[in-house]
């Protein structure tokens, strides 16, 4: 019963923390959105549409959290995303939140 648990609550994190899932992957290595989308898939078992992945890519270069730079590869343009040093602190900051919950959570029982 645990393990349906698990995977509800990790695609219901994933789909309302799509940002913070979006910086921890660029975080690894820069890529594009069909490689994210695809790991998403893979990783997480959801569906991301292309317009909630591309509008939230957006959002973060506003905020400067990424940056994007778009390559020519095989004659295709794509847009290649990269994390900002603005982009590491928020993820630290999230990071920095959620342990501070596992603390009150422990405290608490």
């Amino acid at each position: 019963m645990t393990r349906n648990y698990r995977k509800d609550i990790v695609r219901h994190v994933v789909r309302n923390l799509l940002d913070v899932q979006l910086l921890r992957i660029v975080e690894v290595e820069p890529t594009w959105g069909y490689r994210v989308k695809k790991r998403l898939e893979a990783d997480f078992g959801i569906k991301v549409r292309h317009g909630a992945l591309y509008s939230t890519f957006g959002l973060l270069e506003e905020k400067g959290l990424v940056v994007c730079v778009v390559e020519c590869r095989g004659g295709r343009e794509r847009k290649v995303y990269t994390i900002t040093a603005e982009g590491k602190q928020y993820l630290q900051t999230f990071y920095s939140i959620m342990k501070g919950q596992q603390v009150n959570q422990s405290e608490s029982t």
